[in-house]
C-alpha cells in the first residue's frame, strides 16, 4: 500500500497531504466546540480526499518523459492551483467572504508570504491555525523541492555555485545520474528533513508555551517562525504573553533561515565550523548586527535632541528592537519587535521603512524557507566587486582561492546579475500593474517589494500608513497572488520552464 501510494504522481501525493491535514483544524474546533467550522473542514476533508482517489486512478498509469520538466511543472501548479482546494474549507468556515479572497489568502499561506486579508478578530481560532497550518507546510515543501528539485536543476540559487548551465540536469557531473530520478530524492529528503523540521517547531511552540505564550499563539507562531511566513493569530508579536523571551527564543531560531547549513547534512566537516565559514551565515550575521547599531546612532541623535538621551533602558529596548526586526525582515518572516515602537517613541523620529524593504529584498539563504534575492547572489556581486576594484589597482594579478572561488566571482557573478535583473523588471512589472488598477506609486512599488520578496507584513511596517490587503479591488488582489507565486519559484524557474528546448527533451 505504501509503495502504490508513493509511485502515484507527486501532485496527487500533495493533494491527498492537503486534504488529510484539514482533519486538524477541524478536530481543534471540535474541542473548542465550534462544530460549524468542524464541519466545514471534515467534510471538505472527505470530499476532497474522494477526489484525490479518483484522479491518482485516473492518472496511474501515467509516466512522465521529462522528470524534470513534469516536477518544474508540479511546482508550479502547486502554488497556483493546490491553493483552490485549501481555499475550499477556508471559503465554508468564514463564510462573509468571496472565494477569491479565500483563494488569495491561501496562495499567501503556502507561499510563506504572511499577507492577511482578514482582520485577526474576524477568524476562529481553527480557521487561524488552518492558515499557519498552511504556511508550515509550504515552508517544508520549499525546504524539500529546493533539494530534490531545484538543486539539480541549477535553480533557487544553486546555479550562482554549479559549473552547469542553469536550468540543466546535472546529470552530466562525473558520470553521475544522481538527478534522474526525482522520486527517489523527494523521498529521501523528505524522510531527512521532516525530523529536523518538526522538532525545532515542536521544540521553539514549547518554548514559547514556557515563555507565557497561550498554546494556539505559541504552536502559529513557531510555525511561523520555521516557515518565515509571519502568521499570527493576534496580528504580530506585540499582544503576546512571552514578551522579550519569546522574542529571544524566535530570533534564535531565525537563524535557520539565513544559511542551510545551519541544518543540512549533506556538506561534509565539522558543523560549527562549516556554519561559521559559510558566506551567507556571515553575511547575515554581518547585516545583523551592523544595520541595528546604524539605527540606534540615528535614533540616539533624535534622542539628544529631544533630552531623552539619558533614558539608557529605553536605548537598550531600542536597540534590541532593531536587532530582532532586522533579523526578521532579512529573513522574510515580517515579525515586528515590540521595541522596535520603542525606538520611534524614545527618539521621537520614524524609522525609514526602505532598510526594511532593502532587507526583504535581500532575503535570507538558498534553499531555507526565506523568499527575497538571496544572500548568497549578493555575496557573489560583492566577491566580483572586490575582485575588481583589486584589477583596478593591480591589472596583472591574480585571483586565488580555488578553482570554486573563482567561479563564484565568474559565472556566479554573472547569472546572479541576469537574475538581479530579472527581479528588478518582475518589479517593475508588477508595480506597473498594480497602478493600472488606481493605485498610487508608492502603494504599488511597496506592494510589489513584499510579495515578490514573500514578505506580506511589509506593507503594514515599511510605510507611514499601512497597507491593507483586504481593501484591494479584486484585479489587485489577483495580481498581488501572482507576484507571490512568481516570488516563491523565481523567475529563473518559470523562464526554464518556458523554455522552448526544453519541451522538446
Amino acid at each position: 500500500m505504501r509503495k502504490r501510494i508513493l509511485s502515484a504522481q507527486f501532485f496527487v501525493i500533495l493533494m491527498g497531504i492537503v486534504a488529510i491535514a484539514m482533519i486538524i483544524p477541524g478536530v481543534h474546533a471540535a474541542a473548542v466546540k465550534n462544530y460549524f467550522v468542524m464541519r466545514a473542514f471534515i467534510q471538505s476533508s472527505i470530499v476532497l480526499m474522494v477526489l484525490t482517489i479518483l484522479i491518482g486512478i485516473a492518472t496511474d498509469n501515467y509516466t512522465m518523459r521529462n522528470q524534470a520538466r513534469g516536477y518544474l511543472l508540479t511546482l508550479f501548479m502547486t502554488f497556483t492551483a493546490l491553493p483552490l482546494m485549501l481555499a475550499v474549507p477556508f471559503y465554508e468556515a468564514v463564510q462573509n467572504t468571496s472565494f477569491l479572497n479565500s483563494y488569495v489568502e491561501m496562495v499567501s499561506s503556502l507561499t510563506t508570504t504572511g499577507a492577511t486579508l482578514f482582520e485577526s478578530d474576524r477568524l476562529s481560532p481553527s480557521v487561524h491555525l488552518w492558515r499557519g497550518l498552511v504556511g508550515w507546510m509550504g515552508g517544508f515543501f520549499v525546504w524539500v523541492t529546493a533539494a530534490a528539485v531545484l538543486a539539480p536543476m541549477n535553480l533557487g540559487g544553486f546555479e550562482v555555485l554549479s559549473p552547469s548551465a542553469t536550468g540543466r540536469g546535472a546529470s552530466q557531473l562525473s558520470g553521475v545520474t544522481w538527478a534522474s530520478n526525482y522520486s527517489k530524492r523527494l523521498q529521501r529528503f523528505s524522510v531527512r528533513l521532516l525530523p529536523i523540521y518538526l522538532g525545532l517547531t515542536v521544540v521553539l511552540w514549547l518554548g514559547l508555551l514556557l515563555a507565557g505564550d497561550m498554546p494556539l499563539v505559541a504552536f502559529m507562531h513557531a510555525m511561523a517562525t520555521l516557515a518565515t511566513s509571519g502568521i499570527s493569530p493576534i496580528g504580530g508579536l506585540e499582544q503576546d504573553g512571552s514578551g522579550r523571551v519569546g522574542e529571544v527564543l524566535i530570533l534564535l531560531f531565525l537563524v535557520f533561515a539565513i544559511s542551510r547549513q545551519t541544518f543540512s547534512t549533506d556538506q561534509p566537516g565539522a558543523n560549527l565550523r562549516r556554519i561559521a565559514l559559510d558566506p551567507e551565515f556571515r553575511i547575515g550575521v554581518t547585516l545583523v548586527v551592523l544595520i541595528p547599531v546604524l539605527l540606534f546612532f540615528r535614533h540616539w541623535a533624535g534622542a539628544l535632541e529631544i533630552d531623552e538621551i539619558g533614558n539608557l533602558s529605553a536605548g537598550l529596548h531600542a536597540l534590541w528592537g532593531g536587532v530582532f526586526t532586522v533579523m526578521s525582515f532579512l529573513t522574510t518572516t515580517g515579525f515586528e519587535s515590540s521595541a522596535w515602537g520603542e525606538a520611534r517613541a524614545w527618539s521621537g523620529l520614524a524609522t525609514p521603512g526602505m532598510i526594511l524593504m532593502g532587507l526583504a529584498l535581500t532575503g535570507g539563504g538558498v534553499a531555507t524557507t526565506a523568499g527575497g534575492l538571496k544572500l548568497l547572489r549578493v555575496y557573489s556581486l560583492y566577491k566580483h566587486g572586490i575582485r575588481e576594484m583589486d584589477r583596478l589597482v593591480h591589472p596583472s594579478s591574480v585571483g586565488g582561492a580555488g578553482s570554486v572561488a573563482r567561479r563564484l566571482r565568474r559565472q556566479g557573478a554573472y547569472v546572479a546579475w541576469v537574475f538581479f535583473m530579472l527581479f528588478a523588471l518582475s518589479l517593475a512589472f508588477v508595480a506597473i500593474a498594480l497602478s493600472l488598477t488606481g493605485l498610487g506609486f508608492e502603494t504599488s512599488a511597496t506592494l510589489a517589494v513584499a510579495t515578490l520578496s514573500t514578505t506580506g507584513p511589509l506593507a503594514i511596517s515599511a510605510p507611514e500608513t499601512p497597507i491593507i490587503y483586504g481593501s484591494l479591488g479584486d484585479g489587485a488582489k489577483m495580481i498581488i497572488a501572482a507576484a507571490m507565486v512568481l516570488g516563491r519559484i523565481e523567475a529563473l524557474a518559470i523562464i526554464a520552464l518556458l523554455n522552448p528546448d526544453f519541451w522538446r527533451s
